[in-house]
């Protein structure tokens, strides 16, 4: 007898979906709604060093300036101005390990990196200088380049130079040398160079847009983007007519650019010998003795070298090492044979280099590192390493 309830044994209508059981399992998960799933981006690596002379009563705004960049440079005001009358400049800098991106603006003045400059500090970056505002002539040997709004200017700090600027507004890109490895004749070619119309606009597109993500880089991000970077200018570099001729001579220059690393990252080992960097370099004897020939000669090069790594640690207030143990440590046998050479190299000896005023560094709390130093200094030296 049918009741009108249903059974069990009944099948669907035609055409009519089975009812599922209770214990039925879907076979595919639904999409969960939303990004609560997504993995969150990684946070900013960066934080900007900011200095800015408002932060000091106008009398002492140029010396503090003057203190920020005495790692680099000697500045002076213009003719008939005075500290006085106050100097307005703000730096912005980004350390992204192997490259240190530097906004800056400042008032008119001069500036001179000597050779007691050189001597007194071992940076020898190479800085890129994009000009947003304003102009500036510099002269390296004698010849005087002139850098305006649009123009980018590509200078080794290496080698003394001078110059002045009026008001301006610019980028900076500090890069150390070996970054660039093999491809410094390159770079040499390209000293005190000012790049204008097609080179210039590609480095400054790219460089625009490296400055508008610097607050969204994330650690995993600064490797690639240092690379980039140094291949951005080395294309841009490459396209200049002195590349031609230096080509010529790269196998040469590219050896002694080995050498030169070699010698520097080894400075504190007493072996350095001519055997030794045969060896290293997979060079003859006489090849190397051809490389060194313009510096004196190899064993010339590398005392020098030694000379000039023990005068930037006797000029550096925070080494507090004795003079005889800073002699020791750059491979001299004995503090008398060390003051002998020292002396003959720079005309005054090691007490005297150690007891030379410190430039007068007017500094605020928070801009000093933990030996006393100016934060942006310590960047500048641990650049690349």
């Amino acid at each position: 007898m049918d009741d009108g309830a249903p059974r069990n044994d009944q099948q669907p209508a035609s055409g009519a979906p089975a009812p599922r059981s209770g214990k039925e399992r879907r076979r595919w998960s639904r999409q969960p709604s939303g990004q609560q799933h997504d993995i969150p981006p990684p946070p900013p690596a960066l934080t900007p060093l900011i200095f800015s002379t408002e932060a000091f009563p106008a009398g002492d705004q140029f010396a503090a300036w003057q203190g920020l960049n005495a790692p680099l440079v000697d500045l002076t005001l213009p003719d008939g101005v005075t500290a006085q009358d106050g100097f307005a400049a703000r730096q912005v800098a980004w350390n992204l390990g192997g490259m240190l991106v530097v906004q800056q603006k400042a008032s008119a003045h001069s500036y001179h990196r000597s050779a007691a400059k050189l001597r007194s500090s071992l940076v020898d970056h190479w800085a890129i200088i994009f000009r947003r505002e304003g102009k500036a002539w510099t002269e390296v040997g004698g010849r005087v380049a002139e850098s305006q709004p649009g123009t980018v200017e590509i200078r080794s700090l290496a080698h003394a130079f001078r110059g002045r600027m009026l008001d301006s507004q610019s980028l900076t890109l500090y890069l150390p040398r070996d970054l660039f490895a093999d491809s410094s004749a390159m770079l040499d070619a390209n000293n005190n160079r000012i790049l204008s119309r097609n080179l210039a606009g590609l480095l400054i597109s790219y460089v625009d847009s490296l400055e508008a993500r610097l607050s969204e880089f994330s650690k995993d991000d600064l490797p690639g983007v240092v690379n980039a970077t140094r291949d951005m200018i080395l294309a841009c570099m490459a396209s200049t007519e002195e590349w031609a001729a230096v080509a010529t001579k790269h196998g040469t220059v590219a050896a002694m650019e080995r050498a030169r690393r070699f010698i520097r990252n080894n400075l504190q080992t007493a072996t350095i010998t001519p055997e030794l960097l045969c060896r290293e370099l997979g060079i003859s004897r006489t090849h190397l003795y051809q490389l060194f020939e313009p510096s004196g000669g190899v064993v010339h090069y590398i005392q020098k070298q030694r000379l000039l790594a023990a005068h930037a640690a006797l000029s550096d207030p925070s080494d507090r090492r004795l003079i005889a143990e800073i002699a020791e440590s750059f491979g001299f046998a004995s503090a008398a044979d060390f003051s002998r050479a020292f002396s003959r190299e720079f005309g005054y000896s090691p007490r005297q280099a150690r007891s030379a005023p410190a430039p007068s560094r007017v500094m605020k709390e928070g801009t000093l590192d933990a030996d006393g130093l100016p934060s942006f200094e310590r960047w500048l030296r641990a650049l690349g390493s």
